[in-house]
């Protein structure tokens, strides 16, 4: 049965249409399956997608960010350009604001707040930033969404799964990357990125677990004046790590600042499991006091115990120059599909790893590594999971903030100096209080159940009712097999001495002839000839049946 789109969406559909159209795959050149990796014929189409998708509105500025993190998807060219993607939309007027506020807290702003700035310091599609002044002299930030953008992001995400839908059902690329699944789990960021009171805890959260990093600042949410609509936080003076002045980085100590940025985003990866997962640029500050200041947590990524131990290790491996390693750990980390080659998977990956060995500390991007080696992945038919491509993005825009600290950064060496606190980090974790509690738990619910166990097994034994079930070879099956050789071997011998008989036979004269020959002699032959034929055909039979019983349990 079809899917058709309903009226309401064609507007989103022609809209997309036109995209794929534009930069569908007469723009790229090359095939991942013959000549490797795709690659973009014209370079300026990268920055013309990206600004078609500002232009679209703040739904589509959000999938382009999504699809920035999916390498398996998009060439690296695009990736980049859509990593870049940043929200350019004109503020709301202060009177939609203070409608907002007054209707999400219940009072006005001149009773919520000393002084309340009308201008706002930050807009994007989302909402926007003003600065304000508490009641007790506290500078704070009152991020405020945009009105109405919780209908408009909702009308377009019913469009994307209408259409997300339509494709995986109608193409075969639809299905290969399971476009209804993708779009499902972008619902469900955007919904928690429209949820301030979401974001809040997440701030809480990150500040609680980076809190041994001395150099690192994390916004504190005030509860009592933060709604769904409406986040305030303390005001952290600063400015964005991309506009430094090169006399400004020359006096920070970049290389400290740096080293604590990465291993605090390598903690969040591999240890905690809750990561940031949005550290671009413009989201790091260096603060008035020379430390690193994250803002916009509204994206978080979380990752599991099992996951984690994974990536791990793909990183050292990476780093160090392990291709065979890598590629193994990458294998076990995606599933792999139908068409899914491990000779030229391999191949690749070695020459991946060849390449970056060998490069220099200014050279070296350990995320746009990671990032190739999930596009590598998916075009040799592995599904890759969402959190190898968001750490590969995550450690891309930390290569970059880690040059703009320091530009003899390298997070290869990075890599390798934290693994080892990592690993005791995540042993640590796993000897935690409420981990133990519960082994002790198990422990405790095992010896008391433990006794009772055996006096039902004791029990069991005095009664003569302990059986023992070994599933190995069908003994009827085997017996009927013996019997069937036994008898196949006992025709050929009936039939073997009817032949001897009957040539012993020919020399004993007799009045009883057949066809000039001695008639009992050949009457041997004759039921030896038959016996024969029979004997063939039921051997023929009984394989032919063997046969298909085997080839129907393969299909099923």
């Amino acid at each position: 049965m079809g899917i058709s789109l309903r009226p309401e969406h064609l507007k989103r559909y022609k809209d997309l249409a036109a995209l794929f159209i534009k930069y569908g795959r007469s723009d790229l050149v090359g095939d991942a399956e013959e000549t490797g990796p795709v690659t973009v014929a014209s370079p300026e189409l990268p920055e013309r997608l990206a600004s078609d998708l500002e232009k679209l509105g703040p739904t589509y500025v959000k999938l382009g960010q999504l699809l920035s993190t999916r390498a398996d998807l998009l060439p690296p060219a695009f990736l980049e350009a859509l990593t870049r993607l940043q929200d350019k939309v004109e503020p709301f007027s202060f009177e939609e604001a203070e409608a907002i506020i007054t209707a999400e807290m219940g009072v006005k702003i001149s009773k919520a707040f000393a002084s309340f700035e009308e201008k706002p310091i930050a807009a994007a599609s989302l909402g926007q930033v003003h600065r304000a002044t508490m009641r007790d002299g506290r500078e704070v930030a009152v991020k405020v969404q945009r009105p109405g953008i919780r209908e408009t992001i909702l009308k377009d995400l019913e469009a994307l799964e209408e259409i997300a839908a339509f494709a995986e059902s109608h193409t075969e690329v639809g299905k290969q990357y399971r476009f209804v699944r993708m779009v499902e789990e972008f619902r469900k960021a955007l919904m928690r990125e429209l949820d301030y009171r979401q974001e809040a805890r997440n701030l809480a959260t990150l500040g609680e677990n980076l809190k041994g990093f001395d150099r690192i600042v994390v916004p504190r949410a005030v509860d009592d004046f933060t709604t769904s609509r409406v986040l305030t936080t303390n005001y952290i003076r600063g400015h964005k790590i991309t506009s430094l002045s090169p006399l400004t980085r020359t006096e920070l100590d970049g290389s400290v600042l740096g080293e604590q940025l990465f291993r605090a985003y390598l903690q969040q990866i591999l240890v905690d499991g809750f990561v940031h997962a949005d550290p671009h640029p413009g989201n790091v500050f260096l603060t008035e006091d020379d430390d690193i200041a994250l803002f916009d947590l509204g994206m978080v990524a979380h990752v599991t115990s099992v996951m984690q131990e994974k990536l791990l290790q793909l990183l050292l491996a990476v780093s160090e120059g392990k291709a065979d390693e890598a590629a193994t750990v990458a294998i076990e980390i995606g599933e792999t599909t139908e068409r899914f080659d491990e000779t030229v998977f391999r191949r690749r990956v070695a020459d991946l790893v060849a390449q970056t060995k060998n490069a220099s500390v200014e050279q070296m991007e350990v995320g746009k590594i990671v990032l190739m080696l999930a596009r590598m992945s998916g075009e040799s038919g592995i599904r890759v999971p969402s959190e190898l491509a968001m750490l590969g993005k995550t450690l891309l825009n930390l290569d970059q903030v880690g040059r703009c600290l320091d530009p003899e950064f390298d997070p290869n060496a990075s890599i390798r100096r934290n693994a080892a606190d990592l690993t005791r980090l995540r042993l640590r974790k796993s000897l935690s209080p409420a981990n133990l509690l519960s082994g002790l738990m198990e422990v405790k619910e095992f010896a008391e159940r433990l006794p009772g166990r055996i006096n039902k097994i004791l029990d069991t034994i005095a009664s003569n009712g302990m059986q023992v079930k070994v599933d190995a070879i069908d003994e009827k099956l085997l017996i009927e097999g013996i019997q069937k050789i036994a008898n196949r071997i006992t025709v050929g011998l009936i039939l073997a001495a009817l032949i001897v008989s009957a040539a012993m036979l020919m020399r004993v004269e007799t009045s009883f002839r057949i066809l000039g020959y001695p008639g009992l002699a050949i009457l041997f032959f004759l039921a030896a000839a038959g016996g024969g034929i029979a004997l063939m055909f039921t051997i023929l039979l009984s394989d032919h049946r063997v046969a298909k019983k085997a080839g129907t349990r393969e299909r099923a």
